[in-house]
Formats: C-alpha cells, sequence, structure tokens
C-alpha cells in the first residue's frame, strides 16, 4: 500500500477534494462567457475575505508576488520607506523595497519578537516616511501582531499601511476597510486552501493615488493595468484558469462556513497544538497565545536537531513539517493549522512528532500529547 502522506506546513496547505475536483474539469477559455461568469463570481468573493469594498486585484503568481506589486506600484526611486520586521517575511519586504531603489528604513526586531505600535508611531515621529510595510502573520517565527492599532499609528503619521497578509487572510481576523488598511497583499496557498499559483491584493483610494505618481517600472503587476481588465471580466494576461476555479470554490466553502467560524477553528487548532506539544515537554518558540493561530513553533530538545526530525518525520512517517528558517534554522520546527484542517490532523501531527523524537533518543514523556490537544479543543471556551 503506497504510504499516505500528511502536509502539516503553514504553506501550501492541503486543498479540498472538491477544489481539486474543479481544478480538474475542463480548462476554460479564459475570454469566454463561462470564465467571465467564473471570474466574476470569485473577484466578488475576495471581497468578502478582504472584507473591503474596493476592487481586489488577482494575478498569476505566488504571495511574494503580492508583494512585489506594492512595492512597484506605491514605491519610487529615492523615496523613504518603513519596514518593520522580525523573520524571514518581514526582511522580504526590506529586499523587495531595496530592489526598486526605495530608500529603506528597517525596523528590525529579534526574531521571534512582537513589534510594538509605539515603536513603530516613534520611529515615523523620527524618520517621516511614505509607505510602512508590516507582517501581520510572520511564519517563520509563529508571531501574529495585532494589526488594527497599527494601522491607525500608521495613518496618523500621514503613511500609507502596505501589508502582507498571505498567510493571515482567512485564518485570523483581518477588517481591511474597518481597521483603515491601504494595502493587503495575500496567496491562495495558505488559508484559502488552494494550491500555489494565485496572487491577490487589494487597495484603498489613497494607495491607488500614490499608484498614479509612482515612477517605478512595472507591467505584469501594474495595479492600473489589471483593474481595467477586471472591470470588463477580461483580464489583461491569460490567467491560470483552472486554479481560479479551484479558489473560487475553496472561497465558497470559507465563505458558507463563515469568516468568524474560521477564526474560532483556527484558534482551536492553534491551542490543541501548543498544548500538545507542551505536554510531551518540548519548549514553544511561538507565542503561548491564542494570536498564534496561523502556525505553532517549538524548539527540538537539547542534542537534537530541528532539521534532522523534520526529515525523518517525512521520509519515514509520511508527516511533513515546516523547518526553522534563516537564523532558526536547525533549531525549530513548525506545525501549520491554517485551511483545510481539523483536530485530528492535529493529533496526527503531535503522534507523528513524539514518535521520531523517541527514535532520535530524546527523552521525552510519551502518550500524553494526543489527549492534552483532545482536552484543549474541545473544552476550552473561546
Amino acid at each position: 500500500m503506497a504510504e499516505k502522506r500528511y502536509l502539516m506546513t503553514p504553506g501550501p496547505t492541503p486543498a479540498p477534494p472538491e477544489v481539486l475536483a474543479a481544478i480538474a474539469q475542463p480548462v476554460l477559455h479564459h475570454r469566454g462567457p463561462d470564465y467571465k461568469k467564473l471570474y466574476s463570481e470569485c473577484l466578488g468573493r475576495l471581497r468578502e475575505v478582504f472584507r473591503t469594498g474596493e476592487e481586489v486585484l488577482l494575478f498569476g503568481g505566488s504571495g511574494t508576488g503580492a508583494m512585489e506589486s506594492a512595492v512597484a506600484n506605491l514605491c519610487s526611486p529615492g523615496e523613504r520607506v518603513l519596514v518593520v520586521s522580525a523573520g524571514y517575511f518581514g526582511e522580504r519586504w526590506a529586499s523587495l523595497a531595496k530592489a526598486f531603489g526605495a530608500d529603506v528604513d528597517h525596523l528590525r526586531y529579534a526574531w521571534g519578537e512582537v513589534p510594538t505600535v509605539d515603536d513603530t508611531a516613534a520611529r515615523l515621529h523620527e524618520r517621516e516616511a511614505i509607505t510602512v510595510f508590516l507582517t501581520h502573520s510572520e511564519t517563520s517565527t509563529g508571531v501574529v501582531i495585532d494589526l488594527q492599532p497599527f494601522a491607525a499609528a500608521v495613518s496618523e503619521a500621514g503613511a500609507l499601511s502596505v501589508v502582507d497578509a498571505i498567510s493571515s487572510l482567512g485564518a485570523v481576523p483581518l477588517e481591511t476597510d474597518a481597521w483603515g488598511i491601504d494595502v493587503v497583499a495575500s496567496g491562495a496557498q495558505k488559508a484559502l486552501m488552494t494550491p500555489p499559483g494565485l496572487a491577490m491584493t487589494s487597495a484603498s483610494r489613497a494607495a491607488w493615488e500614490k499608484s498614479a505618481t509612482s515612477s517605478s517600472p512595472r507591467y505584469y503587476w501594474d495595479w492600473e493595468r489589471t483593474r481595467k481588465g477586471q472591470s470588463t471580466l477580461d483580464a489583461p494576461v491569460t490567467p491560470p484558469v483552472s486554479l481560479v476555479a479551484g479558489l473560487n470554490v475553496a472561497l465558497g466553502m470559507l465563505l458558507e462556513e463563515g469568516l468568524e467560524a474560521a477564526f474560532e477553528r483556527h484558534l482551536r487548532l492553534g491551542r490543541a497544538c501548543r498544548e500538545g506539544l507542551k505536554a510531551m515537554g518540548l519548549e514553544l518558540s511561538s507565542p503561548d497565545e491564542d494570536s498564534s493561530a496561523v502556525v505553532t513553533a517549538a524548539r527540538a530538545p537539547e542534542g537534537i536537531d530541528s532539521d534532522e526530525l523534520v526529515l525523518l518525520l517525512r521520509d519515514r512517517h509520511g508527516v511533513t513539517l515546516a523547518p526553522g528558517q534563516g537564523e532558526l534554522k536547525g533549531k525549530i520546527f513548525r506545525i501549520g493549522h491554517i485551511g483545510y484542517y481539523d483536530v485530528f490532523d492535529i493529533t496526527t501531527a503531535l503522534a507523528a512528532v513524539e514518535l521520531a523524537l523517541a527514535e532520535l533518543g530524546a527523552e521525552i514523556e510519551r502518550g500524553v500529547a494526543v489527549t492534552r490537544a483532545l482536552e484543549a479543543f474541545e473544552h476550552t471556551p473561546v
């Protein structure tokens, strides 16, 4: 019998059978009426998930493409921008902004530290910036910031807020319009339960006004070109039509569940994962709080290389977890729980971690993680 595989990373995440079935349907022509109907429905559902009345631009590409579109459309060479980072993906904002010639002021925290609004406001008071780049969910560390006060502080300073919500959209609360967020960049392969290949960006009216004056070069990622095409349901370039069909189904499933219900599910899955890891005696690397509803990071026991643990889990037990990145490589492992997951996926991952750690010679308490995870999922009030 072929070995069963369990994908437990914060992205890409498993796609529901209904999504895969939609992707497997005969390919539609992107100028035909069938696709235009699908395209319209998908764009409308994206606005609901983004919680915005503005247009959501849909691109073929990864979430990083949505990030690059924000930089290309908002930043001109020499303009000062502020990047707030505390991990691998926050650093990506800085790299993108530098690539487009922006004057990058980098408010850098230690990986795993939680950025504060006060620090951001103080930096903006000291040095004005046109745009502020934030990471809502830093999947390299498991930190999720309280985004609303950041957006307010950035707005008060007269700057535009640009948010990487690639792993947070659909997993934790994010109110684009109500919180006054200017740009939200995301991707399909995380909580939106679709295979990689689609990126999306929403922009406020202030962001659209700024994009009209930006002198950075762009073509594929040009917001206006894409908006013009979407206004007539005629994409400016050939979109990945089958992925759009899958995303439309996934968005429908998410909206049918209800965003608030999805947020609660992710919160409870995060609790279950943290409690299970602690029960076997492991130290958490991500915050031990309900904000960590996207991914849980744990430190490998003394003498155990976390990369070796991840490889053993994948190759011998069929369970794929995420290793540490950058300066955390070899030190932590990460269990994703956004998208198409339930508590039994969490208990499978925990049981496999117990088994693999024992095989590597770690002294851990066996047989307690699953029970504790189930108790945390079932009995703790939200």
